[in-house]
């Protein structure tokens, strides 16, 4: 089995919708069993906070399914053990995981969108309140990851 841990900064847009696009894109294939997907923040400012009002309606407007009880969590330096991948939104989770988890000797940390071939940011709609662009990267982002078989 997979383990996925998607990492953005607060851990209610992004990095949710990712848990949730990959969930669907997953059960979609029929491939429930091989994965194990989860998401988290590198901030604890959102802790204990549901996904944001606007990313639920995005997922809503594409038919993803999430769990209305997700809440945001913080990861720690266990979750390096527990999961195979843990894929940033940004160039800026990538350097605040390094206070957490200070190395990546298993080469499981990536940005989701290295696996388009473009590693640059997914955009986040905290700043420009455009979920759609967001979702498109990560559905990108995702889909590429599970051609990689990953």
């Amino acid at each position: 089995m997979v383990k996925i841990l998607y990492i953005c900064h607060g851990n209610i847009c992004r990095s949710p919708m990712a848990e949730f696009v990959m969930k669907a894109l997953v059960r979609s294939r029929g491939l429930e069993d091989e994965y194990h997907i989860e998401s988290a923040a590198v901030s604890d400012e959102e802790t204990g906070n549901p996904i944001y009002p606007p990313a639920k309606r995005c997922l809503t407007q594409h038919g993803v399914h999430f769990d209305n009880s997700k809440t945001a969590r913080k990861i720690t330096p266990a979750d390096y053990a527990r999961f195979d991948r843990i894929i940033c939104m940004d160039a800026s989770n990538l350097r605040l995981i390094r206070r957490i988890i200070p190395s990546d000797p298993d080469g499981k940390i990536h940005l989701l969108m290295s696996y388009t071939g473009r590693s640059r940011d997914v955009a986040d709609p905290w700043y420009t309140g455009d979920f759609e662009t967001t979702f498109q990267d990560i559905i990108e982002g995702c889909e590429a990851m599970l051609a990689a078989r990953l």
